[in-house]
């Protein structure tokens, strides 16, 4: 059995400029519910309550404005720079977090399942995602958003890939 090596760059390829549309959509979505809930405290709480609740009455707001800031104007674009993905002909890897950073490496040997999903925005956007499943609960790469015919191909060729090392080692 051959070492596989560890990624000591940054993957290949990052994903589909779609991702960012659909990760901004899923912000705006957010978004209404947490407004909808400041909206609600702000009309069925009382302003003359003592205690902290006049606080809140102005801060829940600020809070909510810094939210979409962040989640619809600066956290779509950060994530499509940091979130990459490869394929080599020993391992799929992944890096993904956006304050915290994983790598997720699955050496192609160790490959079991290949799945292909697509949720209702990512069928909106044409995008779709591939799960590479081992026996381990830890060693499951996530590729998020592709593009759907590329997620379609990068899942026939792993598949096609860990057949042919399972045929080599029997």
């Amino acid at each position: 059995m051959t070492a596989v090596p560890s990624p000591v760059r940054e993957p290949a390829w990052s994903l589909s400029r779609s991702a960012i549309g659909l990760w901004v959509t899923e912000s705006v979505i957010s978004t209404v519910f947490l407004w909808l809930a400041i909206g609600a405290f702000l009309l069925f709480v009382p302003a003359d309550v003592g205690g902290p609740i006049p606080v809140l009455r102005w801060l829940l707001p600020l809070a909510g404005l810094a939210y979409a800031v962040v989640a619809i104007g600066i956290r779509p674009w950060v994530r499509h720079r940091i979130y990459r993905w490869e394929i080599t002909a020993e391992a799929a890897y992944t890096r993904t977090g956006w304050l915290t950073q994983t790598w997720t490496l699955v050496p192609i040997s160790r490959i079991q399942t290949v799945d292909v999903t697509r949720g209702v925005l990512q069928q909106m956007f044409g995008l779709a995602s591939v799960a590479v499943l081992t026996a381990s609960s830890q060693g499951t790469v996530h590729i998020a958003h592709l593009d759907h015919d590329v997620a379609q191909r990068v899942a026939g060729d792993l598949a096609h890939r860990a057949e042919l090392v399972r045929d080599q080692a029997t």
